[in-house]
């Protein structure tokens, strides 16, 4: 008869939760625009940053199966630096699908020829690599210059 009582009582403080456990769906997130300049930023750090505001994990209603992420935009992709000897040491390698059709870049070339690469390629490597991770890289927009085409949004400048 004891036993009964106390997984009765027991059973009662079970269901009087206090708080439930609130999970994101597409029609619940919430988006903003952010704006980042770049120039004198490392890549690394700045990547892994971006990256995070990307996933959406600085907002308290982060989901992991949910883009929860905000839009970022880039500006000055074209003045980041690495440290050490990257500019001559790192290589970005692309293939064209053809036999004999890799190809590599340092990243002084990079930064020549497609200097949104490099923030890009960054940004990526940090992404889950699923359908999930292509959306949220979807949200990120990297411009050379300090001129983009999002005004109408208002972006807000992230404090990191």
């Amino acid at each position: 008869m004891k036993l009964f009582y106390y997984f009765e009582l027991n059973f009662l403080f079970v269901n009087t939760l206090s708080y439930k456990t609130k999970s994101a769906n597409k029609q619940t997130v919430e988006r903003c625009w952010y704006i980042v300049d770049a120039e004198g930023e490392t890549v690394g750090r700045l990547a892994s940053k971006i990256a995070h505001v990307l996933r959406g994990k600085h907002k308290p209603s982060y989901t992991p199966h949910v883009d929860t992420g905000d839009f970022v935009i880039i500006i000055n992709a074209d003045k980041v630096r690495f440290t050490g000897a990257k500019w001559d040491k790192k290589e970005y390698i692309t293939f064209t699908g053809y036999p004999g059709g890799q190809r590599r870049r340092t990243a002084k070339e990079q930064l020549v020829k497609k200097p949104t690469e490099i923030m890009r390629h960054a940004v990526y490597g940090m992404l889950p690599k699923n359908t999930l991770g292509t959306a949220m890289l979807r949200k990120l927009h990297i411009y050379t210059g300090a001129e983009h085409p999002h005004a109408a949004q208002q972006p807000k400048e992230f404090n990191f």
